[in-house]
C-alpha cells in the first residue's frame, strides 16, 4: 500500500463500485485498499474483517441490506465511514444515527456538489416565497433504481419551507383539484438517466424551476472522494455533504 496515501475501501462493485475505483485510482492522493461484495450474496462483513487495518476509510455503494454488516466494522474496527447508498428504512437510519456517536459518518443521498448547493437554493427560494407559490418535484433515474422516491428527492423536500404543514402526494392519479398545501412528487425510471431532479416553483403568472442533471455517474465519485479527506479527519458524529462543502 503506497504511504502518504488515503486508503480506501469500495463497499458494493455495481455501477457506481467501478466509477468510484476508477477515480481512486486516478487521483494521486488515493489508493484503493480493497473491494468488497463483488457478487450478491457476498458476506460483506466477512470480506471486510478479513482486510489489514491499514484502511483509512470505507465507502458504501453497495445495497442498503448491506448496512448492518457495514457499521459493524466501522464500529469494531473504528474506521470512518462514507454512506451513499440510498433506500434505508426508518430502523436503519437509526442504526447509522447510533453508530455515528462512535465513529464518523458522513452520509450522503446525493455526493454531487451541485446537487448540495440547489438544496441550500431550494431552502432560501422556498423561505423567500412561502405560500404564494405551489411547488412541485421531479426526479428522474435509470431503470434499475429501486427506491423511489430517490435519496435527494427527500433532501430537497425537507429542504422545503415549512414542510410540517405540507402534504406529500407521490405521483398523482383520478379526478380531482390540487390542494393548496400539498407537494407532488413524480419519480421517472427509465434507460441509463443517471440522475435529474427539478423543483417547480408555480405562482399565478410566473413559474421559477431549479434543475439539476448528472451528465455522468462521476460527479458522485468525485464528491465522495471529498467525503472521505473530510470525514478521517472528524471526530465521532454524523456528518452531510453540507459540512464536507464547508470545508473545501
Amino acid at each position: 500500500m503506497d504511504t502518504g496515501r488515503l486508503a480506501i475501501v469500495i463497499a458494493g462493485y455495481g455501477k457506481m463500485g467501478h466509477v468510484m475505483e476508477e477515480a481512486i485510482v486516478d487521483t494521486p492522493d488515493t489508493t484503493v485498499a480493497a473491494i468488497v461484495g463483488k457478487t450478491p450474496d457476498a458476506d460483506v462483513y466477512a470480506e471486510l474483517s478479513s482486510l489489514c487495518t491499514a484502511v483509512d476509510c470505507l465507502v458504501d455503494f453497495s445495497h442498503h441490506s448491506n448496512i448492518e454488516k457495514i457499521l459493524r466494522y466501522a464500529l469494531t474496527y473504528q474506521k470512518p465511514l462514507v454512506i451513499c447508498t440510498t433506500g434505508f428504512t426508518s430502523s436503519q437510519e437509526e442504526q447509522i444515527k447510533t453508530a455515528a456517536e462512535k465513529c464518523p459518518i458522513v452520509y450522503a443521498h446525493n455526493t454531487s456538489m451541485g446537487i448540495n448547493v440547489m438544496i441550500n437554493a431550494v431552502r432560501n427560494m422556498s423561505a423567500a416565497l412561502g405560500n404564494a407559490f405551489d411547488v412541485e418535484l421531479i426526479e428522474a433515474h435509470h431503470n434499475l433504481k429501486e427506491d423511489a422516491p430517490s435519496g435527494t428527492a427527500k433532501m430537497l423536500l425537507s429542504a422545503i419551507h415549512h414542510m410540517e404543514d405540507k402534504t406529500v402526494v407521490y405521483g398523482r392519479e383520478g379526478h380531482r383539484k390540487r390542494e393548496k398545501n400539498e407537494i407532488a412528487v413524480h419519480a421517472v425510471r427509465g434507460g441509463a438517466i443517471a440522475g435529474v431532479h427539478t423543483v417547480l416553483f408555480a405562482g399565478d403568472d410566473e413559474i421559477i424551476e431549479i434543475k439539476h442533471t448528472a451528465l455522468s455517474k462521476k460527479i458522485f465519485a468525485a464528491g465522495a472522494l471529498q467525503a472521505v479527506r473530510f470525514v478521517v479527519h472528524q471526530p465521532p458524529g454524523l456528518y452531510g455533504m453540507t459540512d464536507v462543502l464547508k470545508c473545501n
